[in-house]
């Protein structure tokens, strides 16, 4: 009797929110999958272009929402690779920024199954561009800095040293963020930005300094997902149309 080959598992990235940010090649494998491994976050749109017979398993995954926990995601994956020939585990943004792609792709690796990484838009980048804040520029921000506002465990968020600060999950940690940029010695009046579901038709953007960004984020009633970004550059959005 013939063994069968170990399928392949693809983790591709679906971009920052809209649709159409996926890219040729996340599109291409979508469209061919035997099984696609989706996000909660992921635009239902999306999974429209997957075959009809392609068998489509959402495990969840929000800052406060768990259909499966990582482990049993990581061994699912494994599964379903020794069962079908393409498996696609569909991913916000960029699978290895802050995607958990990095404990997929170690789980794959130490079983020798076969994975590949596409890459997608990350929402780090996207979010602000939509937004009107151009993360660089020659006169304000040389360095650049992508954050996670939600650490494991609730560890204490981390804050580093660059021109332009973009923190993901910010939400239910904003108090936090911004007391700890403070205590840095940012200064109260450095902007920020606080953008909610970024390059879609709601997007909402809370914009204002370290000093009251919590309570203009409240009085808007900012939710997730959403992502955070201080520096210079959000003075910027003023002169590019945003408002």
């Amino acid at each position: 009797m013939k063994s069968r080959t170990t399928g392949k598992v693809y983790l591709v990235g679906a971009g920052p929110g809209d649709p159409e940010l996926i890219t040729v090649k996340g599109l291409k494998l979508l469209q061919k999958a035997d099984v696609v491994v989706y996000d909660f976050l992921i635009d239902k749109k999306l999974l429209a272009f997957a075959r009809k017979d392609a068998e489509m398993i959402c495990v969840g995954k929000s800052s406060s929402f768990h259909t499966l926990k990582q482990e049993e995601i990581n061994k699912l994956l494994a599964e379903k690779a020794l069962q079908h020939t393409t498996v696609v585990r569909l991913k916000n943004g960029d699978p290895f920024i802050f995607g958990r792609g990095a404990e997929e792709a170690v789980y794959l690796a130490e079983r020798k199954i076969p994975f590949e990484v596409v890459s997608g838009v990350s929402s780090a980048i996207a979010v602000p561009a939509y937004a009107g804040v151009p993360l660089t520029h020659r006169d304000h921000a040389s360095s650049l800095a992508i954050i996670t506002g939600h650490r494991r465990n609730d560890g204490e968020v981390k804050i580093v040293n660059a021109d332009t600060l973009v923190f993901l999950m910010p939400v239910a940690n904003l108090d936090r963020i911004a007391q700890k940029l403070l205590e840095s010695g940012k200064s109260p009046e450095t902007p920020c930005a606080l953008i909610e579901k970024g390059t879609l038709a709601g997007q909402k953007v809370a914009q204002g300094n370290l000093g009251n960004i919590s309570e203009i984020s409240t009085t808007l009633g900012i939710k997730p997902p959403a992502v955070f970004v201080v520096g210079e550059v959000v003075n910027l959005r003023s002169g590019l149309g945003q408002s």
